[in-house]
């Protein structure tokens, strides 16, 4: 045999030898993925389980060969022009320690790099690779959503570590942002109620009831009112795009019952006087706390604002807490632009822009992907509505959702179905 054809035959070997060992990382990726999601709930110490696992996800995930999706490039393109914006932020600060700065960034940037992964590996196999992280989210979710009611009812012990000032927490720091972490599982159960057969979604029924509880009892009323325009937006985009005939005149059914069926529930819950109470508080509508002139919420976002404008290269991380404010703005649209200047607050809007386009585009388009895609839109806006009293620019789970969507959208298909040959809901 010739040297030309014994190095022929010698790579063809290897690349036999690379496709076997792809094949063999292949059920370890998935399993990894979906351990990396279910940590998504588990964030009282830092680094969390959800970062270290995400370290182990990459070598196996480049021997398993996920694919490079030109389609979700421009997340990585997004996320180069972020990239010295942001750095050019830590620079800025003067009353906070830049090393603090510099962690702050790096989290941020490690972040918008999950959602550029996670788009390229659902872009592989979008039904099969959506199911493998909405089941863990599920199960995550599922878990969170009993500790924090559980303890909040003091019906297990240790009940002060799942709960804060009164409030169900999880394994979170916050309430804040347990609730909306229990609402995209919520939403995908809520679809499969919404066009499934009653036999088969009992269990669903059960999921969201679970969920729905654990988000009340959190007493986070950015949860509340992200919860029900959730599920106001689902219904809506499964009512004009997806249903056919049948499944509509379902769905008004289902809305009547569930509706009274909630309501039946929140007067349960409000009949036990230490819940009654503590609604009726945070039921408000103008608290000290969000009027309060320029030391309450709106009165310290609009000071936030005009620094924003006075400062094109931003004022760092954390700076603005350290002003005679004494905290932070609670605004993600002024947060980002005091941390990542004019430059990357544009950069962060734009993801938001297309993020959100690319979403509405597969959920008005007949595709194989709209039932997948819904309730990722459908959660979405809130959250980015949410966003003008919270800052979420460091929510692992707003990265994750960007992630999907542009995961979903850059395999979606146009297709003339419209409840025929549906894919099997998650």
């Amino acid at each position: 045999m010739s040297d030309y054809s014994a190095n022929i035959g010698h790579k063809v070997h290897n690349i036999d030898n690379g496709k076997r060992l792809s094949i063999l990382a292949q059920p370890a990726l998935h399993f990894l993925v979906a351990f990396w999601v279910f940590c998504g709930s588990f964030v009282l110490i830092e680094p969390t389980p959800y970062e270290l696992s995400f370290f182990l996800i990459l070598p196996v995930a480049i021997i398993a060969r996920v694919g490079i999706h030109t389609r979700v490039f421009g997340l990585f393109f997004l996320l180069a022009l972020f990239t010295p914006f942001a750095l050019i932020g830590v620079f800025q600060v003067s009353l906070v320690p830049q090393s603090e700065a510099l962690i702050y960034t790096i989290v941020t940037l490690f972040l918008f790099f999950t959602s550029y992964f996670v788009a390229n590996y659902v872009a592989d196999a979008p039904h099969k690779n959506m199911k493998n992280i909405m089941r863990a989210w599920m199960a995550s979710a599922l878990i969170a959503s009993l500790l924090g009611t559980l303890a909040y009812l003091k019906l297990i012990p240790g009940e002060e570590l799942f709960t804060l000032y009164g409030r169900a927490k999880g394994l979170f720091k916050d309430p804040n942002v347990f609730a909306p972490f229990l609402i995209l599982p919520a939403m995908f159960a809520l679809q499969k109620i919404l066009l499934g057969h009653f036999r088969k979604t009992i269990w669903s029924i059960i999921f969201i009831g679970i969920l729905f509880i654990g988000v009340f009892v959190s007493f986070s009323r950015g949860g509340w009112g992200a919860f029900l325009l959730a599920s106001i937006l689902v219904f809506a985009f499964v009512f004009w795009f997806e249903a056919n005939a049948k499944e509509k005149i379902r769905m008004m059914i289902l809305a009547f019952i569930g509706g009274l069926g909630a309501v039946i529930l929140l007067l349960g819950l409000l009949s036990i006087p230490a819940v009654g109470d503590l609604f009726s508080q945070r039921n408000q509508v103008v608290q000290e706390y969000d009027g309060g002139g320029e030391m309450g919420r709106f009165g310290r976002q609009g000071y936030a604002f005009e620094i924003a404008i006075e400062n094109p290269l931003g004022i760092g991380p954390f700076e603005f807490r350290e002003t005679r404010i004494g905290e932070a703005p609670h605004n993600t649209y002024a947060n980002i632009f005091h941390a990542y200047g004019w430059g990357g607050g544009l950069i962060f809007l734009i993801l938001i822009w297309l993020t959100l386009k690319k979403g509405i585009s597969v959920i008005t388009k007949s595709s194989l992907n709209r039932t997948l895609m819904i309730p990722l839109i459908g959660t979405f806006i809130p959250l980015v509505i949410e966003a003008a009293i919270i800052d979420i620019d460091h929510w692992r789970l707003f990265y994750l959702i960007v992630g999907l969507i542009w995961g979903v959208a850059a395999s979606s298909k146009i297709t003339n179905l419209r409840g025929k040959n549906r894919p099997a809901l998650i």
